[in-house]
């Protein structure tokens, strides 16, 4: 059977109403395929607003709709749009099933470039396929729009709320990610990190899908906290374990490099230097080199030391199962850091009792729930940054990051290119 250009769109790209007419080579690019759409006999063109059969007022001039590039050959097609009468909408432009708006490219054109931002910068995607990056970051758009606005919420039990610094002067925005079994994804971006940011992410979430929120996992930052506690009374907050270990590892940076000064200036042996990531590594990652520094350090009475004997005591507190016995042991623990001359420390110790209740809602949760999943995110949030360096908008950077993390559906077309 001989193929030929004609059968492969009719098979790929068949649209209802219409038929491909002609297939010419373009004799003055020599690099592109003409395509000329015609209307199929005895069809009527149909409203632009609301897709109903209308009939026709006149007809446009020929316009051009790049099409998805064929052996390394741009494709276009060729159509004169006809004018329709609606009695609803007055007199409109006739829908075209292959094009969106006034866009000279088609919709499975906008898809196919938008699949391949997500891959690759967006620089590159418009030097392979011979568009401008403005053409590129218009796909990303109009997909991100229609993402968003045919999104479904669904039922959401797991939220993830974190603060990612973006951009120069400490500017910060506030993500939240779905963190549930069945769909990990990035659902809001806000460009602030206050209560009112905060605010306005509930403010767009259904009250069906904010009623069966059953926990949250976040870290200390007040903001968040009060919001939380607000508008989700029902739900479950956790304190992140991540975020927990990182105040303790915090407090031990603070006493070795203060005591690494006081050992300077008092002339003795300096033990600590050098020592900074053996100390915050768990022993079961310890290296040759950091068993035998450890080994050293430990035998000296230090505050450091002792410091790091109270941080290491703590893991014990991950292992119970019973929210009972781990706040025994919490309380336990405080109370030690409390008697030890260790500020940093005793500072962490205090945090804790504040937030007691929030600490052991991981162990009544019945479920590991930590932000690692949302720590994952933010490092992917982080190579779209990366990829995203020129952009002179924050508009487009939040784009981005939707359109990678947001998981958010898309056109339906006549036939899958990749």
């Amino acid at each position: 059977m001989c193929l030929s250009v004609l059968t492969l769109l009719n098979r790929t790209c068949h649209f209802k109403g219409f038929v491909y007419d002609q297939v010419l080579w373009n004799s003055e690019a020599k690099t592109a395929i003409d395509v000329i759409v015609r209307p199929r006999e005895g069809s009527k063109a149909c409203c632009g607003e609301c897709r109903k059969p209308c009939p026709g007022y006149d007809q446009l001039p020929r316009r051009a709709f790049q099409f998805i590039p064929l052996w390394g050959l741009q494709v276009f097609f060729y159509y004169a749009r006809r004018r329709v009468n609606c009695p609803e909408h007055g007199i409109l432009a006739e829908y075209l099933p292959w094009a969106c708006g006034k866009h000279p490219y088609t919709l499975a054109f906008q898809v196919w470039l938008a699949r391949w931002a997500r891959r690759l910068s967006w620089k590159e995607v418009g030097q392979i396929f011979h568009v401008s990056w403005d053409t590129v970051a218009g796909a990303v758009e109009a997909a991100v729009t229609f993402g968003l606005k045919h999104r479904i919420w669904g039922t959401i039990e797991s939220l993830g709320f974190d603060e990612v610094h973006l951009g120069a002067k400490r500017k910060f925005w506030t993500v939240v990610y779905q963190i549930d079994d069945e769909c990990r994804r990035l659902l809001w971006v806000g460009k602030d990190r206050t209560a009112a940011t905060l605010h306005q992410f509930f403010d767009q979430v259904p009250e069906e899908t904010r009623k069966g929120i059953r926990h949250v996992c976040s870290d200390l930052w007040r903001a968040t906290l009060t919001v939380v506690r607000k508008r989700l009374p029902l739900a479950l907050h956790i304190l992140d374990r991540f975020h927990l270990k990182r105040l303790q590892t915090d407090a031990l940076d603070r006493i070795r490099r203060g005591e690494q000064v006081a050992l300077h200036k008092a002339g003795k042996r300096p033990l600590l230097k050098n020592a900074r990531w053996s100390l915050l590594r768990l022993p079961a990652n310890w290296t040759r080199e950091d068993r035998s520094r450890m080994n050293t350090i430990l035998r000296h009475n230090l505050k450091t030391v002792r410091a790091w004997l109270h941080i290491d005591q703590f893991e014990q507190f991950w292992s119970y199962t019973s929210s009972t016995w781990a706040g025994k042991f919490l309380d336990g623990w405080c109370q030690r850091v409390n008697r030890s001359r260790l500020k940093p420390l005793k500072k962490v110790a205090k945090t804790f009792q504040r937030h007691r209740d929030l600490i052991l809602n991981y162990f009544r949760s019945r479920k590991p729930f930590s932000n690692g999943i949302v720590e994952g995110f933010n490092n992917k949030l982080k190579l779209v940054t990366k990829r995203s360096y020129g952009f002179r908008s924050e508009y487009w950077l939040e784009l981005a990051l939707y359109h990678n993390l947001g998981k958010l559906p898309e056109p339906r077309l006549t036939h899958e290119f990749f």
